[in-house]
């Protein structure tokens, strides 16, 4: 059976949310093959997915997994709506399963609530600023001076520092300390644990000892970036540093003093960023990338796990491999060095008959 349609629910169950595969289809402008009345309530991968779970097939790869499929409501590539998979009650067919679920995340899961206002615990410092709706949790300090914008969420134990400016609609995670110098824009989020605008690590060895270079740039984050936990951004020495608007940023990253990251930047896992490297507009840094100081990212680079650069990468262009070169370049030297174990062993054995 083949039909779409627009009905949705909403159980008593403490608010949870529940989408027919009608619903599901209806919302994504997909086509329903099988039970167009199948009722899912939350989104599971297809190897675990439940008979009210929405899963999601999107690549052949995975296609073997469908054959033992449980779940209420699959999306579907249309490449892949034929494949065998008699469990499943229903199948939504729609051209980017994974853009598709986007839009039905949101649906399914209601986002968490909070109370606008000041916590009794937290503390506020001379001068501060608050817009409208602003919330502050438990134990929250706000230092003198700070400003935080209209709609903002400052979590518990949230710690913002002398006059560090927040713009509109952001929200720090627990645990989020900005140092003096941060500036964010609006809707930045950042996750527990991250720490804005520390010291970069910059000394002079002077009189028998590392002396401190002291630090008085500023840490900018523009507007709709998201930085993960645990993340830690450098303050500029005597420059700024500063992100992008709309990059995301994975846990686990180092940036240093005076980076300039540009617009729309992916950069994941354990990335190190050296000071005064500048990172251009969508660049991906995949995990473990290293990039040392006072080099140039072009535009749209793409730099592969562990990638070790030491100098500039065109914009453009895909590096791999340590040190970091152009990817098919890199895919060949590794190739001749595989061979050299091989190459050896025949050498010793030519040398060992020569000596005989």
């Amino acid at each position: 059976m083949t039909s779409a349609g627009t009905h949705a629910t909403q159980d008593g169950g403490g608010g949870a949310r529940t989408l027919t595969a009608a619903a599901v289809a209806s919302a994504v402008w997909g086509r329903v093959i099988g039970d167009a009345d199948a009722v899912v309530a939350a989104v599971a991968p297809l190897d675990r997915a439940g008979p009210r779970d929405l899963s999601f097939l999107a690549s052949a790869r995975y296609a073997s997994l469908l054959a033992n499929a449980r779940a209420g409501v699959v999306l579907v590539a249309p490449d892949l709506a034929e494949t065998e998979g008699a469990q499943v009650k229903a199948r939504v067919v729609v051209e980017k399963p994974h853009e598709a679920l986007l839009t039905l995340i949101p649906r399914l899961y209601q986002p968490p609530t909070r109370a606008p206002g000041i916590d009794p615990t937290a503390r506020l410092g001379r001068g501060v600023t608050l817009g409208d709706g602003v919330t502050v949790g438990a134990h929250a300090v706000i230092e003198d001076a700070a400003a935080i914008g209209d709609g903002s969420w400052i979590e518990s134990h949230v710690v913002v520092g002398s006059g560090v400016t927040i713009g509109r609609d952001c929200r720090l995670h627990p645990h989020v300390a900005l140092y003096p110098g941060a500036r964010l824009g609006d809707r930045v989020q950042i996750h527990s644990g991250a720490r804005i605008a520390s010291d970069g690590f910059g000394y002079v060895f002077r009189e028998g000892a590392h002396q401190k270079i002291p630090h008085v740039g500023r840490t900018i984050i523009e507007s709709d970036v998201e930085i993960g936990a645990n993340t830690t951004i450098d303050r500029g020495s005597i420059d700024d540093t500063v992100i992008g608007a709309g990059t995301k940023i994975d846990n686990l990253v180092h940036i240093g003093h005076n980076v300039r990251i540009g617009k729309l930047c992916l950069i994941m896992a354990q990335v190190g960023i050296a000071g005064s490297t500048h990172v251009g507009d969508g660049v991906i840094l995949a995990g473990q990338v290293g990039l040392s100081g006072h080099i140039e990212i072009g535009k749209g680079a793409r730099l592969a796990a562990q990638a070790g650069v030491f100098g500039d990468v065109p914009a453009g262009e895909t590096w791999s491999g340590y040190p970091a070169r152009p990817h098919r370049e890199s895919l060949r030297s590794h190739a001749a060095l595989f061979k050299l174990a091989g190459m050896i062993r025949g050498l010793e054995k030519l040398l060992a008959r020569s000596e005989g």
